[in-house]
């Protein structure tokens, strides 16, 4: 399925706490923190899981209690819808979890 591409500066706008990467890329990128790290790692499984029922992956690492994630649509070479959902599933994995 084609998707469409949307400004990462606009898709930023309908989104808390997300801003654009930095460079030439076309994506969105946020960090979260956590308690510890088994809350960090409770919520990238929790996205994990959603990612894997939409066949969209973020890009993201995780050190101790911390989670940076990067969201492009690699195969539309840019931001898209697909990005924005994930995005606010992440947002509420994450408050559920009192991530900031």
């Amino acid at each position: 399925m084609t998707q469409t591409l949307i400004d990462p500066a606009n898709a930023t706008g309908s989104l808390t706490g997300w801003a654009v990467a930095a460079g030439d890329r076309p994506a969105l990128v946020r960090t979260f923190q956590f308690a510890d790290f088994n809350t960090a790692f409770a919520f990238m499984t929790r996205v994990a899981l959603k990612a894997e029922t939409m066949e969209h992956h973020p890009e993201w690492s995780n050190v101790y209690n911390r989670v940076e994630i990067l969201l492009t649509t690699h195969d539309a070479g840019g931001v898209t819808g697909l990005d924005v959902e994930l995005a606010r599933f992440i947002d509420a994995a994450a408050a559920s979890l009192e991530g900031k």
